[in-house]
């Protein structure tokens, strides 16, 4: 199976192409709208911030191509970033894809950015993240989603209080992990992505 990760210029996504291959998928880095419009699963991943990240995807028209992948109900995930830009408006300046409402907005704690391990809470079944209610996940970010639908939230983390760590909601799905820096469990939502993604 191949696996289209959208490329909006964040630099390496070597270690994630590295842990997909290990799930036992084909992943490529491509700023090829079609292809990130017709693959079986496509990506939206890396670091930054939401005002970059969606004028990366809007130059190569990939804001559009996986606009069109959601409408037709095929699946797409976003890691990291990735998962905020699935919303609206962000703190941090720009605008999602909004693929999912609410806005993203500046983590509220003690110690910011929010970094390091922590431990998910699932809040309702979900095939992404199977098997890992209670397990440690590696974070880094400041900012985080604020679903304006509590329903698409599948875990939590606590932060100086509650945080948005994944969301699923028909073909669209967010971690706001790093799976490829989780050791074992993030080996696992990958999996559990690629399995979520032939029945979404």
């Amino acid at each position: 199976m191949r696996v289209a990760i959208a490329d909006y210029g964040a630099g390496n996504l070597r270690s994630l192409s590295s842990a997909l291959a290990r799930a036992g998928v084909e992943p490529y880095v491509t700023t090829d709208a079609v292809t990130v419009r017709d693959a079986p699963l496509a990506l939206i991943a890396g670091v930054g911030h939401v005002e970059s990240a969606a004028a990366g995807l809007a130059r190569n028209g990939l804001d559009d191509a996986l606009r069109t992948r959601v409408q037709a109900g095929r699946p797409v995930a976003g890691i990291c970033v990735g998962m905020q830009l699935l919303f609206e408006a962000s703190e941090e300046g720009g605008e999602g894809l909004g693929l999912l409402a609410g806005p993203v907005t500046r983590v509220r704690a003690r110690r910011v950015p929010h970094m390091g391990w922590n431990t998910l809470a699932k809040t309702r079944a979900s095939t992404v993240l199977d098997g890992l209610d209670g397990e440690d996940v590696y974070f880094a970010h400041s900012f985080a989603a604020s679903p304006a639908d509590d329903g698409v939230t599948i875990a939590t983390v606590d932060h100086d209080g509650r945080l948005v760590a994944a969301v699923e909601s028909g073909p669209v799905a967010g971690v706001q992990f790093h799976p490829e820096r989780s050791a074992a469990a993030g080996a696992r939502v990958l999996e559990n992505l690629v399995r979520w993604s032939r029945s979404a």
